[in-house]
């Protein structure tokens, strides 16, 4: 038998993809050697961090790679970890040689699409959740901040809630946090940093401390490249809708409402503070909708055309004159409330369900409209 061949046991492991940063192990400089003996491949791997969340499936899959190269029998693997100048060195080319600048600035490729309401309980995490999934099954790289600080919910409707009950905290390396993923979205909330032993500590912050939450977990979050940000915004033109619109004055605001009179009018009201701030509002979305009961009749428990009427408001408000479309109207559902409750949503669920259904047709619609390049710097330089 050809022995095995060292450089190609090199491939196959420096190919092997970090779970939490989702880059090869070669670009994160996490293999340390390689050589082989006989039939023996003995590997040396550093990780970022003492107790690294990822370690298990990182030996395994780094076995494997190395173990699939023909010839290697045997793989003996040294796992180490990182000095402080190497996990300072990852943190600089993670982020582009740039210390702690926001990247979802002007120029970024990235779509930033802020949801908001204009009072509660119009179902607006529910569907940023559903969203998010939805975009990410049509192959697009999401993010998705929680930034409704006071009444966090987003981590268990993507089901991110470990054993105990809390959801997970983000992996650190230095002062770059790794963002836990959850079908294929990647997700920050504050709920990941509250103290471990009160779970149920509510969070009692004013304007400054807010502004610093959403700044930090925009600066200090590794979402890597992406295609979508999602922000599932609280409701109404408080602080942190304030905050958002001074550090992403590009965004797009994508605005959530209920068919009943009394939320359709507050509904209008954020989508003006949009406006204010040099945001644009992208579409209107009407939850909770009439839905078809088993006998055929239809119930119209919230009543009928408050989302069509936001965005007749929001197209006449319009500086430009541009139309604000109505872009869904996504019916009472079961489905949709069950898969909030077991953390797992309805588009990925129960997808035939009609909510889910409207759900996958927004998404499909906000995924064929991508950010357009006018005004924008490109990363070439032309030769």
């Amino acid at each position: 038998m050809t022995p095995p061949d060292t450089d190609a046991v090199s491939r196959a492991v420096g190919a092997v993809t970090d779970p939490e940063i989702r880059r090869p192990l070669d670009d994160l400089d996490m293999v340390r050697s390689v050589r082989v003996e006989g039939d023996t491949a003995h590997v040396e791997i550093a990780l970022t961090i003492v107790g690294c969340p990822a370690a298990e499936r990182i030996e395994r899959d780094v076995r494997a790679a190395a173990a699939s190269v023909p010839g290697v029998a045997q793989v003996d693997l040294e796992i180490g970890v990182m000095t402080p100048a190497e996990r300072a060195a990852l943190t600089e080319r993670l982020r582009g040689g740039a210390a702690r600048v926001m990247p979802f600035g002007p120029d970024s490729l990235t779509r930033v699409i802020a949801v908001t309401s204009g009072k509660g309980g119009v179902g607006k995490s529910t569907l940023t959740a559903n969203l998010a999934v939805a975009l990410a099954e049509r192959g697009l790289a999401v993010g998705l901040v929680d930034a409704d600080v006071h009444g966090f919910s987003i981590p268990p409707l993507l089901g991110l809630v470990e054993p105990d009950g809390l959801p997970p905290q983000p992996t650190r390396i230095d002062d770059l946090m790794l963002p836990p993923v959850a079908y294929g979205v990647k997700t920050i909330s504050i709920g990941m940093f509250l103290p471990r032993d009160q779970p149920a500590a509510a969070v009692a912050w004013r304007g400054p401390m807010l502004h610093r939450t959403v700044s930090q977990f925009l600066t200090d979050v590794y979402f890597g490249d992406l295609d979508v940000l999602l922000l599932d915004m609280p409701p109404g033109t408080g602080d942190v809708a304030i905050s958002v619109g001074q550090l992403l004055p590009h965004a797009g605001v994508l605005v959530v409402t209920t068919p009943q009179t009394a939320a359709s009018d507050v509904a209008v009201r954020s989508g003006l503070v949009a406006g204010q701030t040099g945001q644009h509002v992208i579409g209107v979305v009407e939850n909770m909708a009439a839905m078809t009961l088993p006998d055929g009749s239809v119930l119209d428990l919230f009543g009928a055309g408050g989302g069509q009427a936001v965005a007749d408001a929001l197209s006449d408000a319009d500086p430009d004159g541009a139309a604000v479309p109505l872009l869904g109207s996504v019916p009472l559902s079961v489905a949709l409330r069950r898969g909030g409750d077991t953390g797992i949503p309805v588009v990925v669920g129960e997808p035939s369900d009609v909510a889910a259904q409207a759900i996958s047709r927004i998404a499909d619609t906000l995924a064929r409209t991508g950010r357009g390049l006018a005004g924008r710097a490109l990363p070439f330089t032309p030769r």
